[in-house]
């Protein structure tokens, strides 16, 4: 029985060819495994740094699509609870639809590979990141990125990688790679940077206002560091890869030249149209007039492919040889610029933002911390206490689309404006609110995220949130040819569609807070990206000065249809006094008062109101409960019961006192009700407080109709008491 059982084990060992690479990477083991998870899949490797471990595959149709002119490339990345040793919360206990955090980095690891197919490849392909294991130190999208490389690489498709990627912190003026989530606390700089061998293909970062120098040698420190990985995988490639895809890109010389012949000419007319519609209106017509003559020898994606490279050909062109863009600008002027702030009037603050033919309407909400976003992720559960949201509406392009959920564009636009702002936010106990600002495109033509950055700056300040310095944004585009290059500011749609790159830069006068970059060519090189830099800084200081023209500065105070917020901190041991049995303390003080009240542990009570007056009673209130009373001070009460020895006063919050019926009035009282009656408005002055929170209070002290204290025109009770007796 041992003997079969052992043979088995080895036949059981032989069912897998593995192949496994590591290297020593920022001070961690890297390794890649293939050949026993996953063997099904075109490619599949595993991928394991430190305690982290991501199950990438790649699978491949073996036939296009009849009539599908683009590349149907889709990348999920996925992350399972197990692995970080977690059930999911909610009702079916399992994992729903994608969370930010997914999407983003599904368009993390898109983006740095779908220039690397070969052009004309419309086979789809599905990239599958799956996250196993989570040691909550090593972020996993940098695994994925490379992992789904790998995979790709061994796989056959035509990919002509690979990439790498890396991430870089900034800290004490020093670049890490890789930082773990312990030194990203201290870094001032979140960078991630993907590539080939020769040029950097991707950027992503949030950075805190440092300058271009600094932006650029991160960038170029993150290309050096990932060239062992590309190495390791390369190394393991030419151990294990299947044989390359039978495709050769289809190129009919034919097609081309009768494309040519009947829309050069109209083509070249129809880009120097200036507005955007008018121009989209006849390049439409050309399209459709080129397709219905040629429709009966080609298929609608051949003629389509071979429009579009004329489009470019025409374009790049003209922009690298005579200097001159479709609008008719240089290539470093930025269109016109207007904004205005304060446009709708129930809101807290609000911005128009308009660059030529691209506007943004931006609203800014304060609101308490029971509005911020409780997010339930892997690394634990924390709060997020700003949000910036876009939206996309189809009207924006003069287009009928479906209006649904945010897809990943619009998340992962949101998210560049978000890390744009976010720096330059105040501490949260200094503006102890909690803000949403929400991005409505309106109408586009390059670059609505920028836009979204200005906009959602000039909101926020607009509804008196004091952000450290006004926040603005711009494109950079390139074109690229064999005879130079030119680097564009604030690119059209066109532009962006017809060129090489998007390059996004946005930041304050001090320095760069975010960056955003996307290659479509293997190219790009250090110079190149200093001149966009320089030429985005020069860009960006000019539309920050034109957004100073509308609102420089924050309003001194928020708006009058924003909350009232006033801190106050009160004992940790009278924090369960404040909220009381089940909550009935603190939600009778909402209810009467109308205010919000949030109690965090250490003791901060934040009260949230629409009015002054609201806010103040509130304020009172919890004042009131928490506080005790100081012997010698006078207070205002109502008396709320009479015995035969004097009367009850409430005078403090819920605090009671006695006033004997010595101390109601100068000279003697015979009898309580003579003086006063329960209901009665009475000032009092405390004359001690014992050590078991009894108070005794006194009315002959106070002028009941001023308030003044008047205890000096009397002899101390002992006294008089010692006097009366001596006279008797």
């Amino acid at each position: 029985m041992a003997s079969r059982l052992r043979r088995f084990r080895k036949e059981e060992i032989h069912m897998f060819n593995i192949t496994r690479k590591s290297i020593e990477w920022g001070g961690r083991t890297l390794t890649m495994e293939t050949g026993r998870i996953a063997r099904q899949a075109d490619g599949a490797v595993l991928v394991t740094y430190g305690n982290t471990v991501v199950l990438c595959t790649v699978v491949g149709a073996k036939k296009a699509k009849p009539d599908v002119d683009f590349f149907p490339l889709t990348v999920n990345y996925q992350e399972k609870a197990f692995a970080a040793g977690k059930i999911p919360g909610g009702f079916f206990k399992r994992e729903g639809r994608p969370t930010e955090k997914e999407v983003l980095t599904s368009r993390l690891i898109d983006r740095p590979i779908r220039p690397l197919f070969l052009d004309g490849f419309c086979n789809e392909t599905q990239v599958v990141c799956t996250l196993l294991s989570h040691d909550l130190q090593n972020n996993p999208d940098i695994i994925a990125m490379v992992g789904a490389s790998a995979a790709l690489t061994i796989s056959g498709l035509p990919f002509m990688g690979p990439i790498a990627g890396a991430r870089v912190g900034y800290v004490d003026g020093e670049y890490l790679i890789n930082p773990t989530a312990m030194e990203m606390l201290e870094s001032k700089l979140d960078l991630v940077v993907a590539g080939t061998k020769r040029s950097v293909l991707m950027v992503e970062s949030e950075a805190h206002e440092l300058s271009e120098d600094i932006m650029l040698g991160a960038v170029m420190f993150g290309h050096r560091e990932m060239q062992p990985v590309m190495d390791m995988i390369i190394d393991m490639a030419e151990s294990c890869a299947k044989d390359p895809w039978d495709y050769q890109p289809k190129k009919d010389e034919v097609l081309e030249g009768k494309v040519r012949d009947m829309a050069e000419k109209e083509l070249r007319e129809a880009y120097k149209l200036m507005g955007k519609q008018d121009r989209s209106t006849r390049i439409d017509t050309i399209k459709a007039n080129v397709k219905d003559a040629l429709t009966l020898d080609y298929d609608d994606k051949a003629i389509s492919g071979q429009i579009k490279k004329l489009e470019q050909a025409i374009v790049r062109t003209d922009y690298v040889n005579v200097k001159k863009r479709i609008d008719g600008r240089g290539p470093a002027d930025i269109r016109q610029i207007t904004s205005e702030v304060g446009v709708l009037p129930m809101t807290h603050g609000s911005a128009l933002f308009t660059r030529g033919e691209t506007q943004a309407i931006v609203v800014a909400t304060l609101g308490t911390s029971q509005d911020e976003q409780r997010i339930d992720a892997l690394e634990g559960e924390y709060t997020e206490g700003f949000m910036l949201h876009y939206n996309f509406p189809p009207y924006s392009t003069g287009e009928v689309g479906r209006m649904g959920s945010p897809g990943r564009r619009e998340i992962g636009h949101g998210k560049l404006a978000w890390r744009a702002i976010h720096p330059l936010l105040p501490e949260k106990n200094d503006f102890p609110y909690t803000l949403r600002s929400v991005s409505e495109i309106t109408e586009s033509n390059g670059s609505s995220s920028m836009a979204t950055v200005c906009g959602t700056s000039l909101a926020l300040m607009d509804a008196g949130v004091p952000l450290k310095r006004p926040v603005a944004g711009i494109a950079m585009g390139l074109i690229k040819e064999k005879s130079g290059f030119i680097v564009l500011s604030d690119i059209l749609g066109d532009e962006d569609h017809l060129g090489d790159m998007d390059f996004k830069v946005a930041g304050t006068a001090e320095g760069i807070t975010a960056l955003q970059m996307d290659i479509k060519i293997d190219g790009i090189t250090e110079e190149i990206m200093k001149v966009a830099l320089e030429q985005a800084h020069h860009g960006r200081n000019h539309i920050l000065g034109e957004m100073a023209k509308t609102l420089s500065a924050p309003r001194e105070s928020v708006g009058s249809t924003a909350p009232r917020i006033v801190t106050m901190t009160i004992p940790k041991d009278k924090i369960r006094e404040v909220i009381g049995s089940g909550g009935k303390v603190i939600r009778e003080i909402c209810e009467v008062t109308g205010a919000k009240i949030d109690i965090d542990d250490d003791g901060t009570v934040r009260i949230a109101s629409v009015s002054d007056e609201s806010g103040k009673k509130a304020y009172d209130w919890v004042y009131g409960i928490v506080a005790e009373p100081e012997v010698g001070q006078i207070y205002s009460g109502k008396v709320v019961r009479i015995v035969d020895f004097g009367a009850f006063v409430n005078f403090f919050g819920a605090k009671d006192g006695l006033v004997h019926i010595s101390e109601m009035a100068e000279g003697r009282v015979n009898k309580v009700e003579d003086v006063v009656k329960e209901g009665d408005t009475v000032k009092v002055k405390v004359l001690d407080v014992d050590n078991r929170g009894k108070v005794r209070l006194s009315m002959r002290c106070v002028d009941q109709q001023t308030g003044e204290d008047i205890s000096d025109r009397f002899p101390p009770k002992e006294a008089r008491e010692k006097r009366e007796k001596k006279n008797a």
